[in-house]
Protein backbone atom coordinates (compact mmCIF):
# COMPACT_ATOMS: atom_id res chain seq x y z
CA UNK A 1 0.00 0.00 0.00
CA UNK A 2 2.80 2.46 0.83
CA UNK A 3 4.18 1.87 -2.66
CA UNK A 4 0.79 2.72 -4.20
CA UNK A 5 0.57 5.89 -2.12
CA UNK A 6 4.06 6.89 -3.29
CA UNK A 7 3.12 6.22 -6.92
CA UNK A 8 0.03 8.40 -6.61
CA UNK A 9 1.94 11.19 -4.86
CA UNK A 10 4.38 11.54 -7.77
CA UNK A 11 1.83 11.04 -10.56
CA UNK A 12 2.30 13.51 -13.43
CA UNK A 13 0.05 11.75 -15.94
CA UNK A 14 -2.16 14.82 -16.57
CA UNK A 15 0.45 17.51 -15.86
CA UNK A 16 0.09 19.10 -19.30
CA UNK A 17 -3.65 19.59 -18.71
CA UNK A 18 -3.51 21.00 -15.17
CA UNK A 19 -3.12 24.79 -15.14
CA UNK A 20 -1.91 24.77 -11.52
CA UNK A 21 0.22 21.65 -11.85
CA UNK A 22 -0.34 18.20 -10.38
CA UNK A 23 -0.86 17.70 -6.67
CA UNK A 24 -2.71 14.42 -6.09
CA UNK A 25 -4.91 14.53 -3.00
CA UNK A 26 -6.15 11.19 -1.66
CA UNK A 27 -6.36 9.37 1.70
CA UNK A 28 -6.72 5.63 2.26
CA UNK A 29 -5.57 2.60 4.20
CA UNK A 30 -6.28 -1.12 4.30
CA UNK A 31 -8.59 -0.66 7.30
CA UNK A 32 -10.79 2.24 6.11
CA UNK A 33 -14.39 0.97 6.23
CA UNK A 34 -15.85 4.23 4.91
CA UNK A 35 -14.97 5.42 1.41
CA UNK A 36 -16.00 8.87 0.22
CA UNK A 37 -15.70 9.41 -3.52
CA UNK A 38 -16.03 13.04 -4.54
CA UNK A 39 -15.33 15.10 -7.64
CA UNK A 40 -11.85 16.64 -7.55
CA UNK A 41 -9.92 18.92 -5.21
CA UNK A 42 -10.78 22.60 -5.37
CA UNK A 43 -8.25 25.45 -5.26
CA UNK A 44 -8.13 25.55 -1.45
CA UNK A 45 -7.51 21.80 -1.22
CA UNK A 46 -4.88 22.10 -3.96
CA UNK A 47 -3.06 24.65 -1.81
CA UNK A 48 -3.33 22.75 1.49
CA UNK A 49 -3.04 19.18 0.17
CA UNK A 50 -5.75 18.17 2.65
CA UNK A 51 -8.88 16.53 1.17
CA UNK A 52 -12.18 18.34 1.74
CA UNK A 53 -10.32 21.19 3.50
CA UNK A 54 -13.00 23.76 2.69
CA UNK A 55 -16.61 24.72 3.42
CA UNK A 56 -17.85 21.73 1.39
CA UNK A 57 -15.84 19.46 3.67
CA UNK A 58 -17.37 21.06 6.75
CA UNK A 59 -20.86 20.39 5.41
CA UNK A 60 -19.94 16.82 4.43
CA UNK A 61 -18.60 16.15 7.94
CA UNK A 62 -21.83 17.55 9.35
CA UNK A 63 -23.92 15.26 7.12
CA UNK A 64 -21.90 12.19 8.10
CA UNK A 65 -21.73 13.04 11.80
CA UNK A 66 -17.94 12.72 11.78
CA UNK A 67 -15.64 15.15 13.52
CA UNK A 68 -12.42 16.24 11.84
CA UNK A 69 -10.30 13.71 13.78
CA UNK A 70 -12.42 10.78 12.55
CA UNK A 71 -12.78 12.16 9.02
CA UNK A 72 -9.04 12.62 8.57
CA UNK A 73 -8.09 9.28 10.13
CA UNK A 74 -7.07 7.10 7.15
CA UNK A 75 -7.48 4.00 9.33
CA UNK A 76 -11.23 4.76 9.34
CA UNK A 77 -12.02 6.90 6.29
CA UNK A 78 -10.74 6.75 2.71
CA UNK A 79 -11.13 9.93 0.65
CA UNK A 80 -10.80 9.33 -3.08
CA UNK A 81 -11.93 11.87 -5.67
CA UNK A 82 -12.74 11.03 -9.29
CA UNK A 83 -9.78 13.22 -10.23
CA UNK A 84 -6.94 13.43 -7.71
CA UNK A 85 -5.69 16.87 -8.84
CA UNK A 86 -7.31 20.30 -9.06
CA UNK A 87 -8.50 20.67 -12.67
CA UNK A 88 -8.67 24.48 -12.63
CA UNK A 89 -11.48 27.00 -13.03
CA UNK A 90 -14.10 27.00 -15.74
CA UNK A 91 -16.80 29.49 -16.67
CA UNK A 92 -19.24 28.38 -13.95
CA UNK A 93 -16.96 26.86 -11.31
CA UNK A 94 -14.24 24.27 -11.26
CA UNK A 95 -13.60 22.21 -14.37
CA UNK A 96 -14.64 18.53 -14.35
CA UNK A 97 -12.18 15.98 -12.98
CA UNK A 98 -9.66 14.68 -15.50
CA UNK A 99 -11.04 11.51 -17.14
CA UNK A 100 -7.70 9.72 -17.03
CA UNK A 101 -7.45 9.62 -13.26
CA UNK A 102 -10.17 7.16 -12.20
CA UNK A 103 -9.18 4.43 -14.71
CA UNK A 104 -5.54 4.88 -13.73
CA UNK A 105 -5.92 4.67 -9.94
CA UNK A 106 -9.37 3.74 -8.62
CA UNK A 107 -9.21 -0.05 -9.01
CA UNK A 108 -5.81 -0.16 -7.37
CA UNK A 109 -7.02 1.86 -4.39
CA UNK A 110 -10.24 -0.17 -4.11
CA UNK A 111 -8.20 -3.40 -3.99
CA UNK A 112 -6.49 -2.12 -0.83
CA UNK A 113 -9.72 -1.26 0.99
CA UNK A 114 -11.81 -3.76 2.98
CA UNK A 115 -14.54 -5.45 0.93
CA UNK A 116 -17.06 -4.68 3.68
CA UNK A 117 -17.19 -0.93 3.39
CA UNK A 118 -19.71 1.85 2.92
CA UNK A 119 -19.11 4.08 -0.11
CA UNK A 120 -20.55 7.59 -0.28
CA UNK A 121 -20.86 8.83 -3.87
CA UNK A 122 -20.69 12.60 -3.58
CA UNK A 123 -21.90 14.42 -6.68
CA UNK A 124 -22.80 13.47 -10.22
CA UNK A 125 -19.34 12.44 -11.45
CA UNK A 126 -18.94 9.75 -8.79
CA UNK A 127 -22.53 8.60 -9.25
CA UNK A 128 -22.24 8.38 -13.03
CA UNK A 129 -19.11 6.24 -12.70
CA UNK A 130 -20.22 3.92 -9.90
CA UNK A 131 -23.98 3.75 -10.57
CA UNK A 132 -23.99 3.29 -14.35
CA UNK A 133 -27.51 1.81 -14.29
CA UNK A 134 -28.81 5.04 -12.74
CA UNK A 135 -27.11 7.48 -15.16
CA UNK A 136 -30.37 8.36 -16.88
CA UNK A 137 -31.89 9.49 -13.59
CA UNK A 138 -31.48 13.06 -12.44
CA UNK A 139 -29.24 13.62 -9.45
CA UNK A 140 -32.31 14.25 -7.32
CA UNK A 141 -33.94 11.01 -8.47
CA UNK A 142 -30.76 9.03 -7.71
CA UNK A 143 -30.53 10.51 -4.24
CA UNK A 144 -34.25 9.98 -3.58
CA UNK A 145 -33.66 6.29 -4.35
CA UNK A 146 -30.70 6.05 -1.95
CA UNK A 147 -32.17 2.97 -0.25
CA UNK A 148 -31.88 1.07 -3.55
CA UNK A 149 -28.09 1.26 -3.35
CA UNK A 150 -27.70 0.00 0.21
CA UNK A 151 -25.97 -1.64 1.98
CA UNK A 152 -22.81 -0.72 0.05
CA UNK A 153 -23.41 2.74 -1.38
CA UNK A 154 -25.23 6.00 -0.68
CA UNK A 155 -25.42 8.76 -3.33
CA UNK A 156 -25.22 12.33 -2.01
CA UNK A 157 -25.32 15.78 -3.59
CA UNK A 158 -22.10 17.75 -3.62
CA UNK A 159 -22.01 19.65 -0.30
CA UNK A 160 -21.03 22.99 -1.84
CA UNK A 161 -22.92 26.22 -1.14
CA UNK A 162 -24.91 25.50 -4.31
CA UNK A 163 -26.63 22.57 -2.59
CA UNK A 164 -28.32 24.91 -0.09
CA UNK A 165 -31.12 25.74 -2.53
CA UNK A 166 -31.41 22.08 -3.53
CA UNK A 167 -31.82 21.09 0.13
CA UNK A 168 -34.56 23.68 0.60
CA UNK A 169 -36.43 22.21 -2.38
CA UNK A 170 -35.88 18.66 -1.08
CA UNK A 171 -36.48 18.75 2.70
CA UNK A 172 -36.60 14.93 2.82
CA UNK A 173 -32.82 14.95 2.39
CA UNK A 174 -32.12 16.44 5.83
CA UNK A 175 -35.19 14.88 7.45
CA UNK A 176 -34.68 11.29 6.21
CA UNK A 177 -31.40 10.67 4.46
CA UNK A 178 -28.99 12.57 6.72
CA UNK A 179 -30.04 10.74 9.91
CA UNK A 180 -29.88 7.38 8.07
CA UNK A 181 -26.47 8.37 6.65
CA UNK A 182 -25.09 9.15 10.11
CA UNK A 183 -26.39 5.83 11.41
CA UNK A 184 -24.93 3.88 8.47
CA UNK A 185 -21.55 5.62 8.86
CA UNK A 186 -21.43 4.95 12.63
CA UNK A 187 -22.39 1.28 12.12
CA UNK A 188 -19.77 0.70 9.44
CA UNK A 189 -17.01 2.40 11.43
CA UNK A 190 -17.98 0.26 14.42
CA UNK A 191 -17.50 -2.80 12.23
CA UNK A 192 -21.19 -3.64 11.80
Amino acid sequence: MNELQREIAVCRHCADHLPHGPRPVVQFSATARLLIIGQAPGSKVHESGVPWDDASGERLREWTGLDAAQFYDPAQVALMPMGFCYPGKGESGDLPPRRECAPLWHERVLEVLPAERLTLLVGTYAQAHYLPGARKLSMTARIERWRDFLPGMIPLPHPSWRSTLWMRKNPWFEAELVPALREAVARRLAGR
